[in-house]
C-alpha cells in the first residue's frame, strides 16, 4: 500500500467560453475527451524515436501564462520541508529535475522555511530549470512584502513565478487580501517590479470562498484539492473548477493522496488509482509531496504512462472511497 504525502496546501484551450461558464452537463461530458487528449501529449512525441529513450512526460498548459508544464510536479511538503533532511531533500529535487519535472511549489510555512531553504540549495545551480512557485499567508500588503523577501533569499533566487495567496478559507480572507491594503496590493507591485510573473489563489476548505476570490479578482492561477473522496464532501471538482476551466486558469491539484489517508484496504489501494484519477481533470498539473525517491519515481512512472479514466472508471473509484469519505476530506473538516 502506498502512503504518498503531499503539499498543503491539460486542460483544452477552449476559443470560445460562455460568459457564465460552461453548462454542467456539457462540462462534465467535455471532460474525457479534453483529457483523453491531453494524456497522450508525451507519447506522440516520442512516436519513431529510439524506443530505448524514456517517454517524457506529458506537459499541459498552466491557463493562459504561456507555459507548459508536467502533469506530476513536486510538491514542497514530506521529506522536502525538513531541514534535518537536507541531503535527503536534494537529492529528491535534483531527482525530480533530472527526471523531467519543471514545476516546483513550496511556502514559507512549510518546515518554518525548511522547504523554502533545501529548494534554494538546488535553485542556486538549476533555477532555469524550473517554474517555481510559493505563497504568502499573510492577508496585508506591508506583511507579504517582507514575506516575499524573505523567501527569496532563503529560495536563493530573484524570481518568482507563481505567487499565490496561502490557504483562503473565509470570505473575511478574501475581503481583506483584496482590501485598500491587502496582500494582492503587494502581488500587483512584485509582478510590476519584475520580481514575480503570475498570481494564485490557493486553498482546501472551502470551494465557494474560491470562487468568490477568482471572480472578484483575476489571478492567473488556483490551487485546489482535487482526490477520489473530493465528490463526496463540498466537492471542488464541481461548480469551482469548471469556472476556473471557463476563466481559462493555470489549475494545479493537491491532496492527490490526503496525505495517504486516500489509501485503505477495500478502497484506494495504489497512487495509480490515486493519481490518475486526478490527472484525468482539466487540470494544468497534480502537486503531491515525496518522502524518498521511489515515491518520485513511481509518480513520474504513473504520469508517464497516464491515459484519462473514462467516467464510468472515476465512478467506480469515488464509490471505493464512499466509506471514508470523511478521512478523504479531513482538510476540509479541520483545517
Amino acid at each position: 500500500m502506498c502512503h504518498h504525502h503531499e503539499t498543503d496546501d491539460s486542460r483544452d484551450r477552449r476559443t470560445a467560453k460562455p460568459a457564465h461558464g460552461p453548462g454542467r452537463r456539457d462540462f462534465l461530458k467535455g471532460l474525457g475527451a479534453a483529457t483523453a487528449g491531453l494524456g497522450l501529449l508525451g507519447l506522440r512525441s516520442v512516436r519513431g524515436q529510439n524506443e530505448s529513450r524514456p517517454t517524457p512526460m506529458p506537459v499541459r498548459p498552466l491557463g493562459k501564462t504561456g507555459v507548459s508544464v508536467t502533469a506530476f510536479s513536486l510538491g514542497g511538503e514530506a521529506t522536502v520541508e525538513i531541514r534535518q533532511r537536507r541531503d535527503d531533500a536534494v537529492a529528491i529535487i535534483n531527482r525530480a529535475l533530472d527526471l523531467g519535472v519543471n514545476y516546483i511549489d513550496t511556502s514559507p510555512r512549510y518546515g518554518n522555511g525548511g522547504s523554502e531553504s533545501n529548494i534554494g540549495e538546488v535553485m542556486a545551480d538549476r533555477r532555469k530549470e524550473v517554474f517555481l512557485a510559493t505563497k504568502t499567508h499573510d492577508r496585508t500588503r506591508d506583511g507579504t512584502l517582507r514575506l516575499v523577501e524573505a523567501s527569496l533569499r532563503r529560495l536563493q533566487t530573484d524570481r518568482i513565478d507563481l505567487y499565490q495567496l496561502h490557504n483562503v478559507r473565509t470570505e473575511d480572507d478574501v475581503r481583506r487580501a483584496l482590501g485598500p491594503d491587502g496582500a494582492v496590493k503587494a502581488l500587483e507591485q512584485l509582478r510590476e517590479d519584475g520580481v514575480i510573473r503570475f498570481t494564485g489563489i490557493t486553498g482546501h476548505r472551502d470551494p465557494d470562498v474560491l470562487r468568490r476570490g477568482i471572480r472578484e479578482y483575476p489571478f492567473d492561477c488556483l490551487l485546489m484539492t482535487l482526490n477520489a473522496a473530493d465528490i463526496h464532501f463540498r466537492p471542488f471538482q464541481k461548480e469551482l473548477l469548471e469556472e476556473a476551466v471557463a476563466r481559462e486558469m493555470g489549475i494545479i491539484a493537491m491532496k492527490v493522496t490526503a496525505r495517504g489517508r486516500i489509501f485503505r484496504e477495500g478502497g484506494v489501494t495504489s497512487m495509480a488509482q490515486a493519481l490518475g484519477y486526478t490527472l484525468s481533470f482539466p487540470i494544468s498539473t497534480a502537486i503531491v509531496g515525496i518522502s524518498h525517491l521511489r515515491e518520485l519515481e513511481q509518480n513520474v512512472e504513473i504520469a508517464r504512462g497516464f491515459e484519462a479514466l473514462p467516467g464510468e472508471e472515476r465512478a467506480a473509484i469515488e464509490r471505493l472511497t464512499h466509506a471514508y469519505a470523511d478521512a478523504g476530506n479531513f482538510f476540509k473538516h479541520r483545517w
